[in-house]
C-alpha cells in the first residue's frame, strides 16, 4: 500500500508544455504513473505525449477527474499554481520549484492544513512508490535504485538520496513509498507529519530518513517515536556533520543557527528516542542488516 501514489492515482502536470514538464512527464508515463492531464494557460488543447493540456487546473480536473498534482512552474509562480490546485479539489500536490519566497511558502503550509490537503515540497526531486508511480523528477534510471520493498523513505536531499538508498537495498531492503519532502527552509510537509502515515502502512516494516543539518525536523522525528507516535524501527542518516556553524550548505534549509539544527543535536535526540544513526553512508547498510 502506499501512502502517497499508487496506480489509481489519477496525475496533472502543471506546466507540462514548458521543457521540464515534457520531460518529465514522459518519464513518469513511461514509470507507470497515471497521468491523465496537463496544464498550461492558453495551450489548452495541445497533447504532450498524448496527455491533454487544459488552460485551467479546473477544468482539466472536471474533465478527467484528476486528484493528484505534480508543478513543473518557476519558483514566482509556485503559491498561485497551489492555491489554483486546492480551490479545484485536489489535496495531493507535489512542488519541485527551488527558492519560492519565504511569506509565500508559510501561506501555502498554512493552506494545505486548513484544507486537509498534503503538499510536498518545496525544492523536492519528487515521491515514488517503486514498480507502480513517480511524481516529480527522480532519475530515469531510479528502478535500478529504488527497488520495491518494505522500507518508508523520507528525504530532505536529492543526489543523496539516490547514494544513499541503493546501500539500504543493497543491504537487503526495498523501498514501499519515497517522499522527497524537500531542501526549502519552509517545507509544506514535515518529517513528523508522514510518520503516522507510515506507521498506519502495513507495507512498511521501517523507515529511512535522509536529513540534513539546520532545521529541526529531524528532532520533531525524534519527539514522535518518544510520543509512541512511531513505533517501527527507524534508521537515520543526517549529512553535513563536518559543516562549519553558519554556513549554509547547499540547500537553503540546511543552516544552523541560533545553536540549534546541528547534526550531532540531531543525531543524539534520535539516538536517545531509540532510533539507529548512521554517521556515515556505508553504516546505512550496516544499520539495515540489524533490523532485516
Amino acid at each position: 500500500m502506499s501512502i502517497f501514489i499508487d496506480q489509481d492515482t489519477r496525475v496533472l502536470v502543471q506546466g507540462i508544455t514548458g521543457s521540464e514538464g515534457s520531460y518529465w512527464t514522459k518519464h513518469m508515463l513511461a514509470l507507470g504513473t497515471q497521468v491523465v492531464a496537463g496544464v498550461t494557460p492558453g495551450k489548452g488543447g495541445q497533447e504532450v505525449e498524448g496527455v491533454r493540456v487544459y488552460n485551467t487546473v479546473r477544468r482539466a480536473v472536471e474533465a478527467t477527474q484528476a486528484d493528484a498534482s505534480v508543478l513543473f512552474v518557476p519558483p514566482r509562480f509556485a503559491k498561485d499554481a497551489i492555491f489554483e490546485a486546492l480551490d479545484s479539489g485536489i489535496m495531493k500536490i507535489v512542488v519541485t520549484a527551488e527558492g519560492i519566497p519565504l511569506h509565500e511558502a508559510m501561506e501555502v503550509r498554512a493552506a494545505a492544513r486548513l484544507n486537509g490537503a498534503t503538499i510536498i515540497g518545496g525544492n523536492t526531486t519528487g515521491v515514488i512508490t517503486p514498480g507502480v508511480a513517480m511524481m516529480g523528477f527522480l532519475p530515469y534510471w531510479i528502478d535500478r535504485v529504488y527497488k520495491p520493498g518494505r522500507v518508508g523513505v523520507m528525504t530532505r536531499s536529492g543526489s543523496l538520496t539516490n547514494e544513499v538508498t541503493a546501500i539500504m537495498v543493497a543491504a537487503g531492503g526495498g523501498v514501499s513509498s519515497l517522499i522527497g519532502i524537500g531542501g526549502d527552509p519552509v517545507p509544506f510537509t514535515r518529517f513528523a507529519e508522514m510518520l503516522p502515515l507510515f506507521e498506519a502502512d502495513p507495507d512498511t516494516n521501517a523507515v529511512l530518513i535522509i536529513g540534513e543539518l539546520g532545521g529541526t525536523m529531524e528532532e520533531e522525528v525524534a519527539e514522535a517515536i518518544k510520543a509512541g507516535v512511531f513505533t517501527k524501527p527507524l534508521v537515520a542518516f543526517i549529512a553535513g556533520r563536518h559543516a562549519p556553524e553558519g554556513k549554509k550548505m547547499g540547500h537553503a534549509g540546511a543552516i544552523v543557527s541560533g545553536g540549534k539544527g546541528s547534526v550531532a543535536g540531531k543525531a543524539r535526540a534520535l539516538r536517545t528516542a531509540g532510533a539507529l544513526v548512521a554517521d556515515k553512508p556505508s553504516q546505512v547498510g550496516d544499520n539495515f542488516r540489524l533490523i532485516f
